[in-house]
């Protein structure tokens, strides 16, 4: 079935059964499913779509993003990069006499300043903008939430990791991936708070998940963030 509202059109399959309420579902491919009671009409049917339209469009279209996979990245301006959740335009300016390149986040952008107009060069300048960025953000949510806990971490590294967002050794040295500048501060507070836990129960146990959700009960939420996003985290 096809349904235009807000000047915007979904298509979405309809399936009756024994169920005494309308819910929607939207697959891995971003496909909308609306399930019925048999004795549904298309006018309750209509309502419940259009009560939840912005977000079933979001979700779809969140889908259908990530099966295309992440875009080939163009170092131009314009280009738009990921900073704490939100996408910033990059603007590149060349200036020799500078003795490393860098990034400088000006609040609605990111201006990159390079010695030389090279791809890699851009590349690398926002890498170490970002590593530098989550360094100091991750230190400030440890002091945040240290009241939570008796123990204290030994050393924060910041690591290139293809697998972890975070870790935490026994030795409570805790690693946080570069990536997560990107992410919005609440879900880095949440990756902090992970590995904290850690310092108390080294696996993931209900003791754990019981202390993680006692310091952030929400973090279900956060952790969905990451696992639906994390493909859009790239330089």
């Amino acid at each position: 079935m096809i349904h235009t509202y807000l000047n915007e059109t979904i298509n979405f399959n309809i399936k009756y059964n024994k169920r005494k309420s309308i819910g929607i579902y939207i697959d891995a491919y971003g496909n909308v499913e609306v399930q019925a009671p048999k004795d549904a009409s298309d006018k309750s049917v209509i309502e419940v779509l259009e009560a939840n339209w912005e977000l079933i469009l979001q979700k779809s279209n969140e889908m259908k993003e990530r099966l295309r996979g992440p875009k080939e990245r163009t170092y131009e301006f314009g280009e738009t990069f990921l900073y704490l959740g939100n996408s910033y335009p990059i603007q590149i300016s060349h200036d020799e006499s500078i003795q490393q390149d860098q990034v400088v986040f000006e609040g609605n952008r990111l201006n990159i300043i390079v010695k030389q107009l090279e791809d890699e060069r851009i590349k690398q300048a926002l890498k170490r903008f970002y590593y530098q960025q989550i360094k100091a953000i991750v230190e400030k949510s440890i002091q945040k939430y240290q009241s939570n806990f008796k123990v204290k971490p030994s050393s924060i590294r910041i690591t290139d990791s293809k697998t972890n967002w975070g870790t935490c050794d026994s030795k409570r040295q805790l690693t946080f991936n570069w990536k997560l500048a990107m992410a919005p501060q609440k879900v880095i507070d949440y990756v902090v708070v992970h590995e904290m836990c850690h310092m108390v129960h080294m696996n993931h146990d209900r003791s754990f998940w019981r202390l993680v959700g006692k310091i952030i009960p929400e973090y279900k939420e956060r952790e969905n963030w990451l696992a639906r996003s994390s493909w859009k985290m790239t330089v």
